[in-house]
């Protein structure tokens, strides 16, 4: 009898090791749920029979996205300057250039990711679902003062990084047009693509000679800001008088202030409702689809016509109750997707080599570095200026030197604040064409072409 009382504690310490183990989550995936899945995907890998299309894609990015984030999120440090998405971004990069994980794999994620347009469903469910449940008169005012601190930031950003790289003797031709524009482009296939034709064509040289010289600029440039951006986050919980906790505005009218922060409280409270939730979800995708045609007459890029259109619709009060309802479930549903999209942008947009190069230049690294430290510190002091607060400011003027939507998922999932989607597409995009536009016309004017 004196031995069953010896082994019955021991016993029970094994159960209850298991049974927490097993309810343990990775992210949001029960550690039972996770086992079974990492079966069944290692099975059909093992057989190479990985499964195509939808399926096979979202099992394999949520495998690998969601534990990549959970070691993100524990690592001391790392996780209080955006380590989840450091390392849903790129450790999975480092991964592919070390070929730890199967190709197989490898090939599905980046024909998912293409094929699937992943990314433009995340982010055309984030801008509708975080505008049709904002409130409108926040809204309006946000937009038109936003403006503001992105050209003052740009502008300082502009000439101090092409100052340093003088010093540092880079050179100010060098410096400006293959570090600080790249930068601030607006990403990789708005931005540093379209940039590096426009220079290919001017300077009659190889295009994809050129785009291989910028894009670890903007892929570095992103990973300043996504750093900072979590800096910020930390900083605004230390202290709360600089930041709207996902707010944009500081408003003087204590009537409007009163609303918004009612609308917030009664967000919480709405129950999720299915016919409003896919009501919205169509709502956005015909939105995007419409962009898409008048991407095609005007040119004019479908996000920003998405963008354009929700904007106009909310702030003139045509949104009707049921898609503003259904909208902040969209937005609660798709901010779970994170982890997973951050995966696929690490397996199959950002190529590990390309880090490397610059990280091996320390003197491009200190440019890098300035240009995006000076873009968010001059945004913080005008958007304070302005009555804003000045850790939304800093975030949103911050996404303008990320790598495009993908960088404006990274960042702002860094720094906690996804419901600033809206502001930082305009920062990105309107932001990266002007810059594009006036690089390109500056160059032929220099070049003589």
């Amino acid at each position: 009898m004196s031995n069953l009382k010896i082994e019955q504690p021991e016993l029970l310490s094994k159960t209850s090791f298991v049974s927490k183990f097993l309810n343990f989550k990775i992210n949001i995936v029960p550690m039972k749920i996770y086992l079974f899945m990492l079966l069944c995907m290692f099975l059909t890998i093992n057989r190479g029979i990985q499964p195509s299309g939808i399926i096979g894609g979202i099992t394999l990015l949520a495998l690998y996205g969601y534990v990549c984030a959970e070691l993100g999120n524990r690592i001391p440090f790392l996780k209080y300057v955006g380590g989840t998405v450091i390392m849903a971004t790129f450790l999975p990069s480092y991964l592919v250039y070390v070929h730890m994980i199967p190709q197989v794999a490898i090939t599905s994620i980046g024909t998912f990711m293409k094929q699937s347009n992943f990314l433009y469903f995340f982010i055309a469910c984030i801008v509708v679902g975080s505008i049709c449940s904002m409130n409108r008169q926040v809204l309006i005012k946000a937009f038109l003062k936003m403006f503001v601190p992105l050209i003052a930031g740009t502008i300082v950003a502009m000439a101090l990084g092409t100052v340093i790289g003088v010093l540092l003797g880079i050179g100010w031709y060098q410096t400006f047009f293959f570090i600080v524009i790249p930068i601030l482009a607006g990403g990789v296939g708005e931005g540093a693509l379209p940039l590096s034709m426009g220079y290919s064509s001017i300077l009659a040289q190889e295009q994809n000679t050129i785009f291989a010289s910028v894009l670890p600029c903007v892929m570095i440039g992103s990973l300043t800001a996504i750093i900072i951006s979590g800096g910020l986050n930390i900083l605004g919980e230390k202290h709360p008088e600089f930041t709207g906790h996902g707010n944009l505005l500081k408003t003087g009218d204590d009537e409007i202030l009163k609303a918004a922060t009612e609308s917030a409280k009664t967000k919480k409270e709405i129950p999720f409702d299915i016919e409003k939730f896919l009501n919205v979800s169509f709502f956005a995708f015909s939105l995007y689809i419409g962009g898409m045609w008048i991407d095609s007459v005007i040119g004019l890029p479908a996000p920003i016509v998405m963008l354009i259109g929700v904007v106009v619709l909310k702030a003139v009060g045509l949104i009707p109750p049921y898609i503003e309802e259904g909208a902040h479930a969209l937005f609660r549903f798709i901010v779970l997707l994170t982890p997973p999209l951050l995966l696929g942008v690490g397996v199959a947009m950002t190529p590990w080599k390309n880090l490397v190069d610059v990280f091996t230049n320390p003197l491009y690294l200190i440019v890098i570095v300035c240009t995006v430290a000076s873009l968010i510190a001059t945004a913080w002091f005008v958007g304070k200026a302005m009555n804003m607060n000045p850790v939304e400011a800093s975030m949103v003027v911050a996404c303008h030197s990320g790598q495009g939507s993908t960088g404006d998922v990274a960042i702002l999932t860094a720094g906690k604040r996804l419901e600033l989607m809206p502001f930082a597409q305009v920062s990105t995009r309107i932001g990266g064409v002007v810059n594009v536009t006036l690089a390109i016309a500056l160059m032929r004017i220099l070049v003589g072409n």
